[in-house]
């Protein structure tokens, strides 16, 4: 099943050829930045953005400062870059969510994804999937298993409903055939919480949280590969072939932004991934990075609707406008 059709049209997938470095590039910044994210402030992804935040404003030599605009999913922080001066001053560190959720929860929004134009890709965080430390199950397949057998199935938390979390446990469910209930909760301490009692069997999420902390049973990792830091934990896909799942979230500039200078943006960005410090901080945090131009990221983003729009679609999610 495909994404609506005004959604695959979007100016963030299709870039034009980029032009040699402009005046405006040349001399950006040249003011404040700020980056506006529709994440809630405290936990892993927001100190990881504010890392990254910092080394940009570093590098740039400006006051560069990461905005907590959560609400509306995603929508107010997106509205905000959107009705923005397309100068490069005000960008959007957009969580999967406003591409992947967004376009298919809320049908009368202001603005669309034509109002963005990719600049790069910053992180993402490959969903864990982990179990209660007393249930009888040591990897993905006994997990599928057992719950095939248990009646009723198993309880499955999530953090967030029609986040990440929750569209990896359903998609997990759909391609395995586990019986999985997901059970909602408004954050992961609370989760994980009764994830260890074994009140709830079931958890995904990324491992920067307490899912990494080793209070709960490690089973899989949704990556394409086992994790550099983590050899010794079961890709999902050795089990599921194909299956992987992350959280991610990139950089993104209003619509009519100028290619020079979303390709000086690209180059800062990677600039700053590049650095060891930056990937081994992301690497604690569960996170990773990949370098791609705005292309890429375009055509990235496209795969990733193409992937979740079924399943948003399914579950019938709907947020308040």
């Amino acid at each position: 099943m495909m994404v609506r059709g005004h959604w695959l049209r979007i100016g963030l997938l299709c870039i034009l050829p980029l032009a040699p470095t402009s005046a405006p590039a040349q001399t950006y910044p040249n003011g404040p930045v700020r980056l506006i994210t529709q994440q809630g402030a405290g936990g892993g992804t927001d100190v990881a953005m504010r890392m990254v935040t910092e080394a940009l404003g570093k590098l740039w030599g400006q006051h560069t400062v990461l905005i907590n605009q959560p609400g509306a999913g995603g929508a107010l922080a997106a509205r905000s870059v959107a009705e923005a001066a397309p100068d490069g001053h005000t960008l959007f560190l957009a969580l999967a969510s406003a591409f992947v959720v967004l376009p298919e929860t809320q049908r009368n929004l202001s603005f669309n994804v034509n109002d963005f134009v990719p600049v790069g890709f910053v992180a993402e965080a490959p969903m864990a999937i982990a179990v209660s430390p007393t249930l009888p199950v040591s990897n993905v397949s006994e997990l599928i298993a057992l719950s095939k057998k248990q009646p009723g199935g198993l309880n499955a938390a999530v953090s967030f409903r029609g986040g990440m979390p929750h569209l990896t446990t359903e998609l997990f469910a759909s391609r395995s055939g586990a019986a999985l209930t997901s059970v909602h909760y408004p954050g992961s301490a609370q989760s994980v919480s009764d994830v260890i009692s074994g009140r709830v069997q079931v958890i995904t999420e990324g491992l920067g949280g307490p899912v990494g902390s080793g209070q709960v049973k490690l089973l899989g990792i949704a990556s394409h590969h086992r994790l550099a830091t983590r050899p010794d934990l079961p890709t999902v896909a050795e089990t599921l072939p194909g299956f992987a799942a992350s959280g991610w979230y990139v950089l993104v500039a209003p619509r009519g932004t100028q290619a020079p200078l979303v390709q000086k943006l690209n180059e800062d960005v990677r600039t700053v991934l590049a650095r060891a410090d930056v990937q081994q901080r992301l690497a604690d945090l569960g996170s990773l990075t990949r370098s791609l131009s705005p292309q890429q990221l375009g055509d990235f983003i496209r795969m990733e609707q193409n992937l979740w729009a079924p399943v948003v679609k399914r579950l019938g999610l709907a947020m308040s406008q």
